[in-house]
């Protein structure tokens, strides 16, 4: 069962969200807020397993929402739909530690999947912002190396993290203990001083330590 709390301020989206979940066996909505403020109450009462949050909401923003739960629960797993598609918002979201990012214009079917994705540690960005993502990674970077290098190890299990495989896939792949593999992506985002595994993926692209295809 994945437990599922969404924050949005329209209560039609928040409707909308309740009816589509109900639908899907697997997954049970255990809040529905309508602002940051709640949003964060409530996630630190229940620990949802995904976080569904909208950006512009009263009292306190999706950002600043996104940015309180993780400092209480770093390996929150939240996913971000909006209407905004600007490229401070999508950039400062994944940078507050949003592993997904839809538009309202995703279809029910994206939104179900983005859930299992977010839920299951992969990344999942509407194509709009893929686009985006990309783009950002063919820019110049000024990105210093880090003063503790990754082991052989540690930049092949990178790899594997930005072509979006889960712990399980990559224990499989590697023939090691899947908490082995939670291991060293833990200490491969603390050197790389990265806030999950999206970015981590990113980093690994604009490096090319993974590539794209």
């Amino acid at each position: 069962m994945i437990r599922v709390l969404h924050a949005d301020d329209h209560a039609i989206v928040r409707a909308g969200v309740r009816a589509l979940l109900l639908t899907e066996p697997e997954i049970e909505l255990v809040a529905s807020v309508s602002n940051g403020v709640e949003a964060v109450a409530q996630t630190l009462a229940l620990h949802p397993d995904v976080i569904i949050m909208d950006l512009q909401m009263p009292q306190k923003s999706g950002l600043e929402a996104i940015d309180e739960i993780r400092q209480e629960i770093p390996d929150a797993r939240i996913l971000v739909v909006t209407s905004f598609a600007e490229d401070e918002r999508v950039f400062s979201a994944i940078k507050a530690g949003a592993q997904g990012y839809l538009l309202k214009d995703s279809t029910p079917e994206e939104l179900l999947q983005a859930i299992r994705d977010v839920h299951e540690g992969r990344p999942s960005l509407h194509p709009t912002i893929a686009s985006k993502v990309i783009q950002e990674l063919h820019r110049p970077t000024a990105l210093q190396p880090t003063s503790d290098p990754l082991t052989s190890r540690e930049l092949e299990i990178l790899k594997c993290v930005a072509q979006g495989l889960t712990n399980q896939a990559i224990a499989e792949q590697l023939v090691v203990s899947e908490r082995t593999v939670r291991t060293h992506v833990s200490n491969i985002l603390s050197k790389l001083h990265l806030a999950n595994r999206t970015q981590a993926a990113l980093y690994a692209l604009r490096e090319g330590i993974a590539q794209l295809d």
